[in-house]
């Protein structure tokens, strides 16, 4: 296969998909492809010039995932030296200190060193409430500051919400109402969306009464990942499979999701969802949709979605008895620190919590594809490897 032929899907998403990648590395000919759709031509030398908030920046999602992938960009040169990434979070952080925390989670050769630390000093941070007017009028003053310092001539402005839901009302009304541009600007929302469907719905609504469709990105980080977007090229580029891909040749389909820490003091917030809410619903219901679905007509978002909600509507409620739900305990290996406490150790953990930290769940989906074939989804923290 020609270099970055097995990419050919991704240069048509990069605006759809908000400019996110994989942490891999991309072929010199998908670069160059994505640089050739900016629409300004000295982009395509320069990188995009935009301003990327991040709020939520001092929790573990934007360390270990967002400002990875953003180096990356960096890196590839889909950012300019013009762009400035902002961290917002209540916490009192320095500049130095926020670097300090996403500083291990990007590794980078030795000779990459100059490049990683010119990118780490556009990283800056900006203390702020989620629900005070006030905080988001002073982040729209400093995001002012620094753009006509970074000379940015088009006012282009993306937010990033690594926030839990609880919070996305009263963060999505005060950018619209204090942070919104007069350029462009976009609306990344982040799994979970909403607790349950009610709630879901509820969010819906309010995010359709303040943004147009256009400004609204809602994401799940686990797409981004290498593995889960060759999927699409590993089932539908390679011809031998198809006839292969069904209930007569595959007894069944397991899907794994390990992880070797627990919460490590992120109790408050994971004992709200619990693993299903957080590992299965969506993450692993992506992966199922894209392993099972049939090949979209184009890979225009809206086709891909078609697709996957056939599979979606296709599968019955899971039954109890086919499940397995577990909570995991101190069990000391020498070396391991975090092996030594349990789920209910954790200080941020109610001492009664039954909340699943570990779920088996087999799904059956009903079409001529997978009769019969079931789907078997795994996820768990604090088990014996990653």
């Amino acid at each position: 296969m020609a270099d970055g032929a097995e990419y050919a899907w991704l240069p048509s998403k990069v605006k759809e998909a908000g400019g996110k990648l994989s942490g891999g590395d991309l072929p010199k000919t998908v670069r160059m492809q994505l640089l050739s759709s900016c629409e300004d031509p000295k982009e395509r030398e320069t990188g995009t010039v935009c301003t990327f908030v991040v709020f939520g920046a001092s929790g573990d999602l934007a360390k270990k995932k967002i400002y990875p992938v953003l180096w990356k960009l960096y890196d590839h040169g889909l950012l300019g030296d013009c762009a400035a990434i902002v961290g917002y979070a209540r916490s009192s952080m320095t500049q130095q200190e926020l670097v300090d925390r996403i500083s291990p989670y990007i590794k980078v050769p030795e000779e990459k060193q100059a490049k990683l630390q010119k990118f780490l000093s556009k990283c800056v941070y900006f203390k702020g409430s989620y629900d005070d007017e006030a905080s988001f009028a002073g982040l729209n003053t400093y995001l002012g500051k620094l753009e006509t310092e970074l000379k940015h001539a088009t006012i282009r402005r993306m937010f990033y919400l690594a926030l839990p839901p609880s919070v996305f009302e009263p963060v999505t009304k005060h950018i619209r109402n204090k942070v919104w541009s007069a350029g462009t600007n976009r609306v990344i929302v982040e799994k979970p969306f909403g607790r349950d469907s009610a709630s879901s719905e509820v969010l819906s609504t309010h995010l359709s009464g303040l943004y147009q469709e256009k400004d609204l990105y809602r994401i799940d980080h686990y797409l981004g990942k290498e593995m889960v977007q060759n999927l699409m090229v590993l089932r539908f580029a390679n011809r031998f499979l198809g006839p292969l891909w069904n209930r007569d040749n595959i007894e069944c389909v397991q899907i794994t999701f390990k992880e070797d820490f627990g919460t490590g003091g992120r109790g408050g917030y994971f004992d709200t969802f619990g693993i299903v809410r957080d590992i299965l619903q969506n993450h692993l219901m992506q992966v199922l949709t894209i392993i099972a679905m049939e090949k979209p007509v184009t890979t225009s978002a809206d086709d891909i979605r078609d697709e996957k909600v056939k599979v979606m509507k296709s599968i019955p409620p899971i039954k109890l008895e086919e499940c397995v739900l577990g909570q995991y305990v101190a069990n000391p290996i020498p070396g391991n620190k975090d092996s030594e406490s349990g789920y209910l150790q954790d200080p941020t953990v109610p001492d009664t919590s039954k909340t699943a930290t570990f779920c088996t769940a087999v799904l059956h989906i009903n079409n001529e594809r997978w009769q019969g074939v079931p789907f078997i989804m795994r996820a768990g923290k604090a088990l014996d490897e990653r």
